[in-house]
Parts: C-alpha cells; structure tokens; sequence
C-alpha cells in the first residue's frame, strides 16, 4: 500500500503496535507524528527507526482533555493536516474484584477509561475537526478480544475496549458523510512491553494454548492490518471491527 505524502498521527506510538505502525507508515511514504506520555527515550528511539524524513514525536497525557487539544493543534500545525490518526495509546492495569480494595477499583476504572476510551474520543473529536475541514480522512482505532471474551482481572480494560467498539461504530456512520472513515481492530495477544510478563512461564504457556498455531502475534503483524484499515481500499468496510488473534477467539 502506498500512502505517500499521508500525514499520520499515532497515540501511544512510541512502542509495541504504536512503534511498528509508524515503521509501517513510513515505509509506505507517510510522514508520522508520534505521541507519547512519559518515555521520551523511547519516543526518540521510535523516531529514529523511521524511514524517511519529516517524522517527529510529541509529547501528551491524552487523559487531560486540554493537553489533547493542544497536542492536535501542534501536530496539524507542523505537518499542515491530518490525513489519518491511529487511537492506539491504552493502559492494561489489574484490578481483581477479589482482590482489590475499593479505592484501587475506582483507581483503575478512572485510569483505564481516562485513557482508553474518552481519552481516544476526545482525540477523535480533535482530529477529525481538521479532517472535516480539509475534507476527508481515517480513523483507526486499536481495540481487544478482550471486548468481546472478557477481562476477569482487567475488567475496566475490557470494558473500556467494548466501549471504544462502540464509539468507532457510531463515528462511522456520523463521518461518512464528511468523507472520514473508520475501522477499528481487536488484536487478541501481541508480543509486546505491556504483555511481557503475562507470556512468561505458566501463564505464557496458557496463552499460546489458546492460538490454533501457538504463536503469539508480533506487532509488525498488526501493523499490517492497521494500514489496510486506514487505505483507500478499505472505505467500505467503515465501521467494522476486525479481528486479528490468530483464531484464538472467534465470534
């Protein structure tokens, strides 16, 4: 796919999916903005692995609304639009019901919805002014299996996934009309620094029992199918949500 002169905003893009997404990206000619919140060496590093040139990284908590703003209006500024913005930044924090005191619950639950889920809409919102203005675009969201089978120690991760489903489903058929349209992924696990710990031992022998291969995906593997749903070609297919766990969970 060629997406030469596209201009591309990734939240959480510093690592994992986000990183290999904008190596992706700009292989295929975009020029990327990266968003982080925190490791800026990473960002920098992830700068560096980009083909190309023109990239840069900017910094934002996308859980405070006004840093959100901000954050929009500096990238569009530099790069004198948004062609297509890929919601991936997310947090995965334990909470078991059973476990937990109810102070770390409502911790977790303000956290992981702050971030998944208004923090995403509220970029949506932002960019996809400057996509009505300019007159079209793409919206990616980076969603879960875990939408759909559940996160017994994770709940507000799964719920905040199932509800980022919705929202993706609900802007696409609002955008289309303003020639903006959205797909949505669900990746079931993927090798990355969020997942590390839970694919070690027992545990990671338990995950790779779930996938008919046993094979746990690699980033660069979502990668390619954010890029499908951010193309030309996949116009039509607004509003789905695509699953990509290796057959580990179908529904």
């Amino acid at each position: 796919m060629n997406f030469t002169g596209k201009r591309v905003l990734i939240t959480g893009g510093s690592r994992g999916i986000g990183k290999a997404t904008a190596q992706a990206f700009a292989e295929a000619g975009a020029r990327v903005a990266i968003n982080f919140n925190s490791n800026k060496v990473a960002a920098t590093d992830a700068i560096n692995s980009l083909t190309g040139e023109g990239h840069f990284a900017v910094r934002a908590n996308i859980s405070h609304p006004e840093a959100v703003e901000r954050m929009v209006e500096a990238v569009a500024g530099e790069m004198g639009g948004i062609d297509i913005l890929v919601n991936n930044a997310g947090v995965f924090i334990p909470h078991p019901i059973a476990e937990v005191s109810y102070q770390a619950w409502q911790e977790a639950w303000q956290q992981t919805l702050d971030t998944n889920l208004t923090g995403a809409a509220n970029v949506t919102y932002c960019v996809a002014q400057q996509m009505i203005e300019q007159g079209g675009g793409r919206i990616v969201f980076v969603s879960s299996r875990g939408a759909f089978r559940g996160e017994p120690t994770h709940p507000a991760y799964g719920a905040s996934k199932a509800g980022m489903n919705a929202l993706a489903q609900s802007l696409a058929q609002a955008l289309a009309p303003h020639n903006i349209f959205i797909g949505t992924l669900a990746p079931g696990f993927v090798e990355t620094d969020m997942t590390t710990e839970h694919l070690q031992g027992e545990s990671g022998d338990a995950i790779r029992s779930q996938i008919p291969n046993g094979k746990v995906a690699q980033p660069k593997e979502m990668a390619h199918c954010i890029l499908f749903l951010a193309s030309e070609q996949a116009a039509y297919t607004t509003g789905c949500v695509l699953d990509a766990n290796g057959g580990s969970y179908l529904r």
